[in-house]
């Protein structure tokens, strides 16, 4: 499936150093930041370097190499924040979303963690 990314999206300019950001992590293949309309106490922002739509996209098309570090990077963020239960935190949740039912804002892969209040349940009945 052909997948159009556009390189103005918001996380691209990011990337770019266009826009600043809060900084939580960066790797070879990642930049993990906080979000600025945060909805939860911590809310971070887990992004590829390369131009994916949705996580779809990168798994078809991302390297081993950046697929490992994508997801090690999500674990760090939630291991450099004491997140991690047993550890002082209490958990995090991830979310990723894909396409117009999910309410994708930016089309560049994100992966959310969100932590540090009781989040609720994920949805609530069916619509």
């Amino acid at each position: 499936m052909p997948y159009a990314y556009d390189d103005q999206n918001i996380f691209a300019r990011i990337l770019r150093g266009e826009i600043p950001n809060k900084t939580v992590l960066e790797t070879e293949h990642c930049l993990a930041f906080h979000d600025i309309r945060a909805q939860a106490p911590t809310h971070v922002l887990v992004i590829p370097r390369g131009a994916y739509v949705n996580f779809d996209h990168f798994i078809a098309e991302a390297s081993d190499a950046e697929i490992l570090d994508f997801n090690r990077a999500v674990a760090k963020v939630g291991e450099m924040l004491d997140l991690l239960p047993g550890t002082g935190g209490e958990g995090y949740r991830l979310i990723a979303n894909s396409g117009p039912h999910s309410h994708q804002e930016v089309p560049h892969l994100h992966f959310h963690v969100l932590a540090g209040r009781p989040l609720g349940a994920m949805l609530v009945g069916p619509a």
